[in-house]
């Protein structure tokens, strides 16, 4: 069985730890470790189960997976369950909330878990624990997703404190973006997260390849408006106003016109078929940038989701938020004009604008019980 390192992520690590842990290229502590990847599932072993590393108590898993619960998701479809084993949290696909006519291969239902692993990551940090993650750990389980666990104690530091900060305020950005630049130095950082977690966010620096992106954009997005099955299922998850519904998207967050003023550069909303109470307008987004990985499988999918999860708290630290377009990216046809137009070798995933803006109320979420796994 071979092994493989994943320092910067800190992905498939080993179940001793080492005496200290190291700072990946975004400043989170993580083992310089090696775990095996598994191609046969893990008979006999007791997932989770690291000598020297108590368990979570109730309390400290539910905290963990509060955080976790706060990932970003497609439609806020919020497609994963959890379970506690042993001293570890496994991260499962729920089936019931994957949109299989626009993203018939799960890609982004993978991407939305990943989102939530490093949600799980992210919760240990908090308690002062150094998480190990295992992604697809069993292949005859195809439906768990990851699992992470406890392998040692460390402190906060700056960085992931600040990430923690960011969680409650944090949210994917649809309506005017508010005067004021992103910092190149923190578009910097930005870049410098997506390749810790093995995945890569080019910034797009020119304006007409940004209109063609837009262009792009729109002409999948009509071709999505035409199939009756996407439209069904895209307007499903769209909340009218007073709705008490725990996902989905709330009419205050979608926007009151999926049209944008000419020349501010913005990619075109998702069109979920009615109309919010998001007011147009507003100042151009500061930054377009595509979210890529080198190869384009499952275990892919969830590295962009921890990247992107990652990106976008680092982001919210500095109260720059990003709204996150798919609909090119759905289509073959349509991804692979995103590559041409782009020169890339690798497989996008999002397409992600930048820019500053207010607190936004915070997007709801399921109920912690409802997450359970069998």
């Amino acid at each position: 069985m071979t092994s493989t390192m994943h320092t910067d992520s800190g992905n498939r690590q080993p179940a001793v730890p080492r005496l200290a842990p190291v700072t990946d290229r975004g400043g989170l502590l993580v083992h310089a470790a090696v775990v095996p990847f598994p191609t046969a599932p893990l008979a006999g072993r007791q997932p989770g189960s690291v000598p020297g590393v108590p368990g979570l108590t109730r309390e400290q898993s539910a905290a963990v997976i509060a955080m976790a619960m706060r990932a970003p998701s497609l439609h806020n479809t919020q497609p994963w369950q959890f379970r506690l084993v042993g001293n570890a949290i496994e991260l499962r696909v729920d089936p019931d909330r994957w949109l299989r006519h626009s993203d018939p291969h799960g890609r982004e239902l993978m991407i939305s878990c990943g989102a939530a692993l490093f949600g799980l990551r992210l919760g240990l940090r908090s308690l002062g624990l150094l998480p190990v993650t295992e992604l697809l750990p069993d292949l005859a389980q195809p439906g768990l997703a990851g699992r992470v666990r406890p392998a040692g104690h460390a402190a906060m530091n700056r960085v992931e404190a600040e990430l923690i900060a960011a969680v409650p305020h944090r949210h994917t950005h649809r309506g005017a973006f508010a005067p004021g630049e992103v910092a190149a130095r923190l578009l910097a950082a930005l870049v410098g997260d997506a390749a810790a977690e093995s995945a890569e966010l080019s910034l797009v620096d020119r304006a007409e390849v940004t209109d063609q992106l837009i262009g792009l954009t729109a002409a999948a997005a009509a071709g999505q408006r035409a199939d009756p099955e996407i439209t069904a299922e895209t307007r499903g998850w769209a909340r009218p106003p007073g709705s008490r519904a725990r996902d989905g998207i709330p009419a205050w967050a979608i926007a009151a016109t999926t049209a944008d003023p000419p020349g501010r550069l913005r990619l075109p909303q998702r069109d979920f078929g009615q109309r919010g109470t998001d007011q147009p307008g507003g100042a151009p987004p500061s930054a377009t940038a595509v979210l890529s990985t080198a190869s384009d499988t499952p275990a892919d999918w969830l590295r962009a989701g921890q990247a992107l999860h990652r990106l976008l708290l680092r982001a919210a630290t500095r109260w720059v938020f990003a709204s996150l377009q798919s609909q090119p990216l759905e289509s073959p046809r349509y991804r692979q004009k995103v590559r041409d137009l782009l020169g890339m070798t690798g497989y996008p995933h999002l397409l992600l604008q930048f820019g500053r803006s207010n607190i936004a109320p915070a997007t709801p979420r399921r109920p912690q019980v409802e997450l359970r796994a069998d």
